[in-house]
């Protein structure tokens, strides 16, 4: 009976802690987005990249995030948000016309890296968001894009054999 009671017991304590954790905010707020300064509008991409971005990468990567439902609930809002605070850190499209010709160079290589590596978009998020998931030809038309923005000495030796990109 006592080992009942004391499940039990921890049963309703977490029910009670995941309760009033919801009553913790999240702070979901963008900055405006201003189109003058976002990566699309300035570099025009063909449509299929435009989807690609948008799809896999614009919701952790730029003030232009859509929230899913489980972004309401505790403690996954709080996990959800870190995600999407560092990937702003990190790289935010939005505020592409901001960076410097060196910094946005510097992105587009980190872009190609991450994209080819296949460590972007991340596991946890295509998990929920199958549509962001890139096949093998998507990640060579991304990538290739990313490449026509800087040049070919994008890869440390200008050599995109070791992607699947020459």
């Amino acid at each position: 009976m006592k080992k009942r009671s004391k499940r039990k017991n921890i049963f309703i304590l977490v029910v009670l802690i995941l309760g009033i954790i919801q009553f913790i905010p999240v702070d979901r707020t963008s900055k405006a987005v201003d189109a003058s300064k976002d990566f699309i509008a300035l570099h025009k991409p063909p449509a299929g990249v435009e989807k690609m971005l948008r799809m896999a990468c614009y919701d952790c990567h730029s003030n232009e995030t859509r929230y899913p439902w489980y972004a309401h609930v505790a403690p996954i809002s709080f996990w959800l948000q870190n995600h999407i605070k560092g990937g702003r850190h990190h790289l935010n499209f939005s505020e592409w016309g901001d960076y410097s010709a060196k910094k946005a160079n510097h992105k587009l290589e980190e872009c190609y890296e991450m994209v080819a590596d296949s460590e972007m978009p991340m596991s946890t998020y295509v998990w929920m968001h199958g549509e962001a998931a890139l096949s093998d030809e998507q990640i060579k038309t991304l990538n290739s894009y990313f490449i026509s923005l800087r040049g070919p000495e994008m890869t440390p030796e200008g050599d995109l054999s070791d992607h699947g990109l020459d």
